[in-house]
């Protein structure tokens, strides 16, 4: 029998109350609270901060705080991925983000969602699904990720936008919910 942590791990329904995985949320609850509380001066010491936090790290990582996320431990970014004031990455599925993405403050990121059913629900079950950003994407301020997104190269995401559903390479979006804008080509 698959322990809540193996269940979670492997995408499947899982108990949101079980103490090993209540036990890695306040480890990240107390990374989170360390990186938040070093200032601008202290690279190194916030860029060990973040290695420790998250699953895998590229070059150059920055973040603002305050930062907050479940477990860290399934957030994979690239190379110089900067992160502003106030951001969410809830990390209970999966989060990739490419090389060279923004986040503008107060963005948010959901991995994690509930049943629909209200008796798992009232059973603290908990359901995730994997969020992929690619590279060059800017997630404007205020704007929410939902669980199972994919959004391809070169994205830009407007200012309280809600992005529901996955894009591809090259576009704008906003909107709530977020629907294309007009092709962002990048100029060579």
């Amino acid at each position: 029998m698959k322990t809540e942590k193996e269940k979670f791990l492997a995408g499947e329904p899982y108990q949101i109350m079980d103490s090993e995985l209540a036990a890695d949320e306040t480890k990240s609850r107390r990374l989170c609270k360390i990186l938040n509380e070093l200032d601008d001066t202290a690279v190194e010491q916030k860029d060990k901060i973040i290695r420790q936090l998250f699953g895998s790290v590229g070059k150059d990582p920055y973040i603002q705080p305050n930062f907050r996320c479940d477990f860290g431990y399934n957030i994979h970014v690239g190379d110089n991925f900067l992160c502003n004031y106030d951001n969410v990455i809830l990390d209970i599925a999966p989060v990739t983000i490419g090389d060279h993405c923004l986040m503008a403050p107060h963005a948010q990121i959901y991995a994690a969602y509930h049943p629909y059913d209200p008796t798992q629900r009232a059973n603290f079950i908990g359901l995730g699904k994997p969020v992929t950003i690619g590279d060059n994407v800017w997630i404007g301020a205020n704007a929410v990720i939902l669980p199972g997104v994919t959004l391809g190269n070169n994205v830009i995401i407007g200012a309280n936008s809600t992005v529901t559903k996955s894009f591809g390479d090259n576009v704008i979006i906003a909107g709530s919910p977020a629907k294309v804008l007009h092709k962002n080509m990048p100029k060579k």
